[in-house]
């Protein structure tokens, strides 16, 4: 294929998000070819099924971990975040209708307490949010594993109902990811909090002589991150009907959230990005694994594929990051000293 400069030029121009949604929907096209050498359909109601389902687990953590990574941290403790509210919905329910109200409410309120206690270790001790939630993660992986031994709690079938409802071709716990991530969409566009978020992970020390207070969106941003893990824990909760203590770790939400958000065009020094992006990188790995699913390709296989995939990206992003930067000096400027060429008088 040859690239021409006017097709360099308009590539160029395209923003991250754009090109997330180009990849995704050559990844559908890709998909649907080999899952076609295989004998099945891609676009089958049961496949287009499984595959929204798939986003909305990671989808919520992503969400989450998108509203982080642009103040400038990181989320580490998310998977054991995803357990802890699936234990504590299922124990508090314990099978009872009447229970589901308050097994919610108590649930988001420990997750938001795990967060905020995230969120004062970054902006007050200046800890490193990789250090101060890996840390705050092994607390919880401590009090999971000395508490729960096993599968615990039991919810009851109303809330069950959840998980396997939907509304035509759309899982209902697919429309709660979309609701939720519409809220944090029009929070980062619309509001004042939303744009403090962006000035504190473009530069800190910028937004800090500019009169922002640094702490409240890095602390608000943490705390909406950990419900947001709370709320999949509790969609987990749903399908599974018990309580898991490893159910987070198993799904690895930590690391592949993180991937999906760089892979969505967010910049993972923070600053930069969005949920809209989040979302596209999501259904590119929702894709990647119904189709390698189709072809039964090697879990082992899978990890090899996501790694170059997010490589890939992150190398992309980087090139066009140096290509838009501009040049240090102005070669049209004179030196100081010297004096610009006069213009030849015809």
């Amino acid at each position: 294929m040859i690239v021409t400069p006017g097709l360099r030029a308009r590539l160029a121009s395209l923003s991250s998000t754009a090109i997330v949604y180009l990849v995704l929907l050559a990844a559908i096209a890709v998909g649907a070819i080999l899952t076609a050498t295989v004998g099945r359909n891609f676009f089958s109601s049961g496949n287009i099924s499984a595959i929204l389902t798939a986003t909305s687990i990671l989808g919520l953590v992503a969400i989450g971990q998108t509203l982080v990574i642009l103040v400038g941290s990181l989320d580490l403790s998310v998977p054991y975040v995803v357990s802890l509210a699936s234990l504590v919905g299922g124990t508090t329910m314990a099978g009872e209708s009447g229970s589901i109200i308050p097994a919610v409410l108590l649930t988001l309120a420990v997750a938001a307490a795990i967060g905020l206690a995230n969120g004062l270790v970054v902006s007050q001790l200046h800890v490193h949010g990789f250090i101060a939630t890996l840390g705050v993660g092994l607390v919880v992986s401590g009090y999971l594993g000395t508490n729960y031994q096993g599968s615990s709690g039991s919810a009851p079938k109303a809330f069950r109902a959840v998980d396997g409802a939907s509304i035509g071709p759309v899982p209902v716990s697919v429309l709660i990811m979309l609701a939720l991530a519409a809220a944090v969409y029009l929070m980062l566009s619309r509001t004042r909090v939303g744009h403090h978020m962006y000035a504190v992970g473009g530069s800190p020390e910028v937004a800090r002589l500019s009169g922002l207070r640094i702490s409240p969106p890095v602390v608000l941003a943490h705390v909406l991150c950990s419900v947001l893990a709370g709320v999949a824990g509790l969609l987990l909760l749903s399908r599974l009907s018990v309580g898991s203590p490893t159910i987070g770790s198993q799904g690895g939400y930590d690391l592949l959230s993180i991937a999906a958000v760089v892979l969505g065009g967010t910049l993972l020094a923070g600053g930069r990005g969005g949920v809209i992006g989040t979302l596209g990188g999501v259904a590119i790995f929702a894709v990647m694994d119904s189709t390698m699913g189709a072809l039964q390709v090697n879990p082992f296989l899978k990890d090899v594929v996501r790694g170059v995939i997010i490589i890939a990206a992150v190398a992309v992003y980087a090139r066009r990051n140096l290509q838009v930067r501009p040049t240090r000096f102005d070669r049209s400027v004179p030196p100081v000293g010297t004096t610009p060429q006069t213009q030849e008088v015809r």
